[in-house]
């Protein structure tokens, strides 16, 4: 596969940790990229580099070869692009707009404008300036496919789309894949990006966490189910058997464990000799997998942060060592013991850092449920609300 858009050892620091640092990825020909990350996490920061708005600190953006900064204005000749934050020109109305857009892309044939303005419900005579975010956002939508263009880069496209046009929307991504198009496309919608990516990159702080490969996450080699038993005996009776248990709720007697397909019977044939309460499977969706990826991270950092308070008792000890050998002028050891300092030194300085990372990783997911909560609240307010206007 061709590299479209390659990105190498990426760095924009903002200060105050804010910014990207030292990315690498690359998207190929024919592909759906995605980037999922809350807000400051660096997905339109990495946008606005391959759009070449941005100049990198240090590392470099290609697309289809041409450097994303010096060659940017070639570059767009193959790039059709929606912004996160939409700001339309001082035009009439959305149909003068969208004419001005065919005009500059040199297009007389308009059928494919009213097939999307049709597929998006979008009222095309609204004025420009007075439109909802929604609207704004179809318009963008609008223009953005109807040039045709071999490369699609979107910026949490679907932002204010209600959830039935979010899945027209991913319709007509799905078709722009089938014809071959390279899109990558940011948002904080897990479903919205496993249901059209290839693959998906978790960026948290300005990092990559993790790239999923949405076609391995589908078809892993094995299968998760929960087990909870009714006793506590049969509970630990069973964790001496040789499954891998992935999760282990004792207050519950239940465990989580991952079993080969070719091994599945095997671990029925087992449970009949056991009293079981309920046995569920597990499916793995995009967000479970990025949430175990970040379980699993965490407890690295907390080993790495144990460490770390180890590494410090013993500075304060190399320390009192060095104190103790300048008093009786034990000179022959100093310099092996101010090593031995400068070493440690570096080393807690290192896992100091990681620690202050994890601290900010850890609000990922939580910013990310209380967000889909109150998506889902005001969703389910707006449809009350149609119902009693139906009854009235």
């Amino acid at each position: 596969m061709s590299e479209v858009i390659k990105i190498e050892h990426l760095t924009k620091d903002y200060g105050n940790n804010r910014g990207v640092f030292d990315l690498s990825f690359s998207v190929n020909k024919g592909e759906v990229f995605g980037l999922v990350g809350t807000n400051g996490s660096g997905k339109t920061t990495i946008i606005r580099h391959i759009m070449g708005f941005l100049k990198p600190q240090s590392g470099n953006v290609t697309v289809l070869g041409l450097d994303a900064w010096q060659q940017s204005c070639e570059i767009k000749k193959y790039v059709e692009y929606i912004p996160g934050e939409i700001a339309f020109p001082d035009l009439r109305d959305g149909t003068t707009f969208l004419k001005n857009q065919a005009e500059l892309l040199g297009k007389t044939n308009l059928d494919n404008i009213g097939t999307l303005v049709d597929r998006l419900q979008l009222d095309t005579s609204a004025n420009l300036k007075r439109m909802s975010k929604g609207m704004k956002q179809k318009t963008a939508i609008v223009a953005a496919f109807m040039a045709d263009k071999d490369i699609l880069i979107l910026d949490e496209p679907s932002t204010g789309l209600d959830p039935l046009m979010r899945e027209t929307f991913i319709e007509l991504l799905s078709a722009e894949k089938a014809k071959g198009k390279t899109i990558l496309m940011s948002s904080q919608m897990f479903d919205e990006l496993e249901g059209v990516c290839d693959r998906v990159a978790l960026l948290l702080d300005g990092h990559i966490v993790e790239i999923a490969d949405m076609k391995k996450l589908h078809n892993l080699p094995y299968t998760t189910y929960k087990i909870e038993f009714n006793s506590k005996e049969q509970y630990l009776h069973f964790k001496t058997l040789k499954f891998q248990i992935v999760r282990d709720q004792e207050q519950y007697n239940q465990v989580t464990v991952n079993i080969q397909h070719k091994n599945i019977n095997t671990l029925f044939n087992v449970l009949k000799n056991y009293d079981v309460k309920f046995i569920a499977e597990v499916t793995i969706d995009l967000e479970k997998h990025f949430k175990s990826v970040l379980s699993v991270y965490k407890m690295k950092q907390e080993r790495d942060k144990l460490s770390a308070s180890q590494h410090a008792e013993n500075l304060q000890q190399l320390s009192q060592k060095l104190e103790n050998h300048q008093r009786s002028d034990g000179r022959a050891n100093k310099k092996t013991i101010k090593k031995a300092i400068k070493k440690e030194k570096e080393f807690f300085d290192n896992e100091r850092q990681k620690i202050e990372l994890q601290e900010k990783n850890d609000k990922f997911f939580t910013t990310h449920k209380e967000k889909n909560a109150h998506r889902a609240a005001k969703v389910d307010k707006r449809a009350k609300r149609r119902v009693n206007n139906v009854f009235q």
